[in-house]
């Protein structure tokens, strides 16, 4: 059986549901399918719940230090159930919410195991669906883990950590990186006992430097134990506990309840025909060109299959540009530094564009200009109780080219960070930019006067 549509779509996550939705609004009719739920990875297993955790988190917190501005609040414990309840309820809200757009805009949602089976059809059990203008592939990621370390027991994936009947008293997790800062600053908000264990000199290691140094030092403020520049020699597993040996020494042994693997996600493209119909792959991840084309003719790739930043609003974006790619609406390239970057440990960490030592390869270390406002300065950052920065990297005489923030609430400030360096905005041309008092966003406007070399509220 064979059943023909424009578009038909191959993953419904941020980057294939996005397609769908934007192909149906541009009059194409669409197949989506997927083998799990509508969403993907980031609704049900990653970007929602755990966001939902870290707020929970957030609030432990925030009760904990209630005494410390006058509110008479106790801290009582989590009950973790209530809390999985109160996750599960948003991510549900959300779930329903797409269900009813893609019913809505009368798109086809196959449930099942999609396999390319030629550069124009997938096949779903005995179904084949045609595509006639484009297939897109958008069959997301899943977790990595180091050779010969699987998942198990008392070593989880961060799918796994998401879901664990109760609480561990100690957790070592191994990975510095967005995934694995998150879990550490909700556990140890939780009461968790937390060790930090990264291969590379600093946390958060694709970020600028200036934004590790200064986590590390605030999870060491909060009493999250870290541990950079060490590899891990060996893992054993026992009934109540796991222990891993680091490569410093046979006497460096850290033991836990839990480990927790979170050493990056690879692409899910693998027994999926994608070879076989001609498709090319390179570390598992499928080549495409600036306009997402494949080696394959009339087949695009979308999301964390193509090579680039993990992220599902990147994928999102992508997904809307092959639908209106299709429909001859010539969009922009989905531009890579222009995507906003937020790690929701805490503090948060929030940036956009160029690290300092990109910048310095990219243009030279004599043209690049540095400044770092410091939050002590903004009036809400104090009433936040939250300490950070906004650093500001620019081409010297010319835009700035990388924004980067570290604080309470960093992500909800990246917007007008993104546009600047989207816009190549330079110091003079956001300066005069009225910025609301008081507010974080203060801070941005901030810098960008110290920038300008009219420092007002920092010393120097």
């Amino acid at each position: 059986m064979s059943t023909e549509y424009d578009l038909v779509v191959l993953g419904g996550g941020s980057g294939g549901y996005a397609a769908a939705l934007r192909g149906a609004q541009l009059g194409f009719s669409v197949a989506l399918i997927e083998q799990d739920k509508l969403g993907g990875t980031c609704l049900h297993s990653g970007c929602i719940p755990t966001k939902a955790l870290l707020h929970a988190a957030e609030v432990a917190d925030a009760t904990r230090h209630a005494a410390t501005i006058g509110v008479r609040a106790t801290f009582e414990g989590i009950d973790l159930p209530a809390v999985y309840a109160y996750r599960d309820g948003v991510v549900d809200r959300l779930y329903q919410g797409l269900q009813g757009l893609v019913a809505s805009r009368k798109i086809v949602l196959v449930q099942g195991h999609g396999r390319l089976t030629s550069p124009s059809t997938v096949q779903v059990g005995d179904q084949s669906y045609t595509a006639r203008k484009a297939v897109v592939l958008a069959t997301g990621s899943m977790a990595r883990s180091l050779p010969g370390l699987a998942y198990g027991g008392r070593v989880l994936s961060s799918s796994e950590a998401l879901c664990l009947p109760e609480l561990p008293r100690r957790a070592i997790v191994l990975g510095g990186g967005v995934i694995g800062v998150e879990f550490a600053s909700l556990w140890h908000s939780f009461g968790v006992d937390v060790t930090v264990v990264e291969a590379l000199p600093g946390l958060v290691p694709n970020e600028d430097r200036a934004c590790g140094k200064a986590l590390e030092r605030a999870f060491r403020r909060r009493g999250i134990t870290v541990r950079t520049g060490v590899r891990v020699g060996k893992v054993e597993q026992g009934e109540k506990q796991v222990s891993i040996t680091l490569e410093a020494g046979e006497s460096d042994v850290l033991e836990a309840d839990v480990l927790l693997v979170a050493v990056g996600r690879g692409p899910r493209t693998a027994d999926l025909g994608y070879e076989e119909a001609g498709v090319v792959l390179d570390r598992g991840f499928i080549k495409v060109d600036d306009r997402l084309r494949t080696a394959v003719p009339g087949v695009f790739a979308v999301g964390d299959v193509v090579d680039g930043l993990q992220l599902a609003h990147r994928g999102f974006q992508q997904g809307i540009f092959v639908a209106e790619e299709l429909a001859g609406l010539d969009p922009a390239p989905v531009a890579e530094a222009h995507i906003p970057r937020v790690t929701y440990c805490d503090p948060e960490i929030a940036s956009v564009g160029l690290t300092q030592s990109q910048a310095e390869e990219t243009l030279g270390a004599d043209q690049v200009e540095c400044v770092e406002y410091n939050l002590a300065g903004n009036g809400k950052s104090q009433i936040l109780g939250t300490t950070g920065f906004v650093k500001l990297v620019r081409e010297k005489n010319g835009p700035v080219v990388g924004i980067h923030l570290v604080g309470a609430r960093a992500g909800e400030l990246i917007g007008e960070a993104q546009l600047a360096v989207a816009w190549e905005a330079r110091p003079d041309d956001v300066t005069p930019l009225v910025h609301a008092h008081p507010t974080q966003n203060e801070a941005i406007g901030e810098a960008f006067l110290a920038l300008a070399g009219k420092p007002l509220h920092a010393h120097g």
